[in-house]
């Protein structure tokens, strides 16, 4: 009997996969618990229908995740912070600050999980950071820390 799994099933397949179950697995099992619906010509196109939005809404999330690496790319970021002799911060610039000021400096929306810091910046400079954008896009830009 043929199928189509509405969630994913351990040892039968993936949800939106067709597969050919037996029949009293997919009548006592998989319908009763709508794992699974049965594999008509109205199911199968609308499972066709979903697929190729998924397929178009990943291409445009990809699509938008290397045009804010483009964007990123020459971009340096001004944070201003209070500090002590020797050039050391009174505490650490973090990635919350690196997300809100690209925000404010350049209106570009990086949420702060993306930003990756190898480690806190303490001290006055200029550091290269790095921002994963997901569908194995990543940019770096300059973060400059100077005295307030």
């Amino acid at each position: 009997m043929k199928v189509i799994l509405t969630q994913d099933v351990r040892g039968q397949g993936k949800k939106g996969q067709l597969i050919d179950a037996a029949e009293g697995y997919a009548r006592n099992f998989l319908l009763p618990r709508k794992l699974a619906v049965l594999a008509t010509a109205d199911a199968i196109n609308t499972m066709n229908l979903k697929e190729k939005a998924r397929r178009a809404e990943e291409a445009a999330n990809r699509q938008a995740a290397v045009e804010m690496g483009g964007k990123l790319k020459n971009v340096t970021v001004k944070l201003t912070a209070k500090g002590g002799k020797e050039g050391k911060l009174f505490g650490a610039i973090t990635s919350k600050e690196i997300s809100e000021a690209l925000a404010n400096q350049f209106q570009l929306d990086v949420p702060k999980q993306k930003i990756v810091l190898d480690e806190p910046i303490k001290a006055y400079g200029t550091y290269e950071v790095k921002a994963k954008l997901g569908y194995e896009v990543s940019a770096k830009f300059s973060v400059s820390v100077s005295e307030e």
